[in-house]
């Protein structure tokens, strides 16, 4: 790789490392190791196909994309279940909405992963039904029945009380 395109994939990483491990997060239900394992392999896919830049017209779109392909290969490996018998629990940073933060990633802990995925695309991401569907390989008609009935889940799941948390404040 010639080092003007070096130079430019360390920008983009330096620049794009940050949303893609925050999405990453939302997208895993708030496991950080397995987010920085994911951005680690986006990133380590992004540089491979960095050579080929001129085709990709977006390359912040593209890597968002491959990170989803990488989180959706993960959870269809049989071993994507697996855990360890014996772990030590993260120290959360302090924060004012750490209540409202563990709220929702617990709820989204429940879901199953593609409604997951929809949800974190459509309302974290901010992306349109055909982005999403684009992204995930799907048809835009199926995007939106997946987040409708994702959004009865998440619902369902928050129930009344974690619906008016989430709407005092």
């Amino acid at each position: 790789m010639k080092q003007r395109d070096l130079d430019a994939y360390r920008d983009f990483a330096m620049r794009r490392s940050g949303a893609l491990y925050r999405s990453a997060c939302l997208l895993t239900s708030g496991d950080t190791h397995l987010a920085e394992d994911l951005v680690q392999e986006t990133l380590g896919r992004m540089y491979t196909a960095w050579k080929r830049k001129r085709c990709i017209d977006n390359p912040a779109a593209y890597a968002q994309t491959v990170l989803v392909r990488c989180f959706l290969t993960y959870k269809r490996r049989r071993s994507s279940g697996e855990s360890p018998a014996v772990s030590i629990p993260d120290q959360p940073a302090p924060s004012a909405d750490s209540t409202l933060r563990i709220t929702l990633l617990q709820a989204l802990a429940q879901l199953p992963p593609l409604d997951r995925t929809v949800l974190v695309l459509r309302f974290w991401e901010d992306l349109s039904v055909e982005q999403t569907a684009a992204m995930m390989r799907t048809s835009s008609s199926a995007v939106r029945t997946r987040s409708s009935r994702a959004l009865t889940k998440l619902r369902g799941v928050l129930g009344a009380s974690g619906l008016a948390e989430l709407t005092a404040r």
